[in-house]
């Protein structure tokens, strides 16, 4: 395995000169767009690697995962799908267009900014902090990593710029879709965006998605099947953003990429996978990145379609 995903990486390394580095975030314009990694981690627990897969980066919206599992513990998911939608959009991951002109007027899903922003508001808990706690320590169960934290210049830079999302919050605020403090909730949204970790962390949250919730290396269970099922099947229709569609017609995986470069994908009943690679299609995709799971799952056969 790890000499496949050492040639994989090794042939697709020519496309990290087809995009460019996220930039709206300033703090996200320093990564090296010619990293590249991945991380393989099967239902055994066995983990397999190559590339820059250790390599730290912010997780961005491959968070939306995270907080959405989170969300459905605390409410439940009438309660969750009251406030975001579960339908994909062809609209950008950050637009605004959906909410005013398209009916109901509540965020498509739970993976584009607007209604990760609701999803991040269900989250329950006294402050901040202690909500950002919950993140932290689900995270850190599931990757077996107690040093899982935010990074605070990454944090700082998305607070100092966030004015779309500020402009999705207030406004889902005037339409009764968040309760609570806009900028709260907002910071707290930053904050998790913010989160930073490797490939292999994300292979293993990857991993215990696709094992229906049980961590495999440890047998236990995190979150219930039914919440899983949720997760994956949103994940398919809507991880990818706008090219969501393309995505699963081309690779066939439940996946969930971030504008730090990552893509989180579990293959149900086989493996979960991490990818880094920092340099952007224009969809905000990982452009190499998605040339290694396309890769990957025509050499494994991993499409579930």
């Amino acid at each position: 395995m790890e000499k496949l995903l050492e040639s994989i990486i090794e042939s697709n390394l020519k496309y990290t000169d087809d995009g460019k580095v996220a930039s709206y975030i300033p703090e996200l314009s320093k990564a090296n767009p010619k990293d590249l990694g991945i991380c393989v981690i099967s239902l055994d627990g066995k983990q397999y690697s190559a590339g820059d897969y250790n390599k730290k980066f912010t997780l961005q919206s491959i968070t939306k995962v995270v907080s959405l599992i989170i969300a459905l513990l605390d409410n439940g998911k009438k309660n969750v799908f009251s406030k975001v939608g579960m339908e994909p959009t062809g609209d950008s991951f950050n637009s605004i267009v959906s909410l005013e002109v398209k009916t109901p007027n509540k965020p498509f899903n739970p993976m584009i900014n607007a209604g990760a922003i609701a999803t991040t508001a269900l989250i329950t808990g006294n402050s901040v902090e202690e909500k950002m706690e919950k993140i932290l320590e689900f995270t850190r169960k599931v990757t077996e990593n107690p040093d899982i934290n935010y990074n605070e210049e990454v944090y700082l830079s998305e607070k100092a710029t966030g004015d779309r999302n500020r402009a999705l919050a207030y406004f889902m605020k005037s339409n009764k879709l968040i309760d609570g403090d806009v900028e709260e909730i907002l910071d707290l949204y930053f904050r998790q965006c913010s989160l930073e970790g490797t490939c292999v962390d994300i292979a293993k949250i990857a991993a215990m998605l696709a094992n229906d919730g049980i961590l495999p290396w440890s047998g236990e269970r995190i979150i219930s099947r039914e919440v899983s099922r949720i997760v994956k099947t949103i994940m398919v229709t809507c991880g990818m953003y706008d090219e969501s569609g393309e995505v699963a017609v081309h690779i066939g995986i439940p996946a969930k990429s971030g504008v730090g470069g990552g893509i989180m994908a579990a293959v149900p009943r086989r493996i979960g996978i991490g990818v880094y690679g920092p340099s952007l299609d224009e969809k905000g995709n990982s452009v190499a990145g998605m040339r290694v799971l396309t890769d990957l799952s025509d050499e494994l056969d991993l499409s579930i379609f």
